[in-house]
């Protein structure tokens, strides 16, 4: 079984926070959505980032290869947690945006 922390962040600016991101992880996004959305992948960390009016936390979770379908459910804090394989991530942001970018 192979985890990584999953976070989702809300940005205002998409461009910029692609370099920056870029810079702090170490790594290009391995999918993007033109001036809309983009997904980082490291060893450890599954982070993706997201044109919002509103910067911060939109829910955390696991990257699970072990998962076989999406779920999620929210904590005592009210913090939605998702849980999925990898494949279903790219599957699902490629049935919300058909022409995202996805890099292998």
């Amino acid at each position: 079984m192979n985890k990584k922390f999953h976070i989702a962040l809300g940005v205002t600016d998409i461009n910029a926070s692609i370099e920056d991101y870029s810079s702090r992880l170490g790594c290009k996004p391995c999918a993007i959505v033109k001036d809309t959305y983009a997904l980082f992948r490291t060893e450890t960390l599954n982070i993706s980032i997201r044109k919002s009016d509103t910067v911060g936390l939109r829910h955390l979770g696991w990257e699970d290869s072990s998962a076989t379908d999406f779920s999620e459910e929210t904590d005592v804090n009210n913090i939605l947690w998702e849980r999925f394989a990898a494949s279903d991530q790219i599957d699902e942001i490629l049935d919300i945006w058909p022409n995202a970018i996805i890099q292998k």
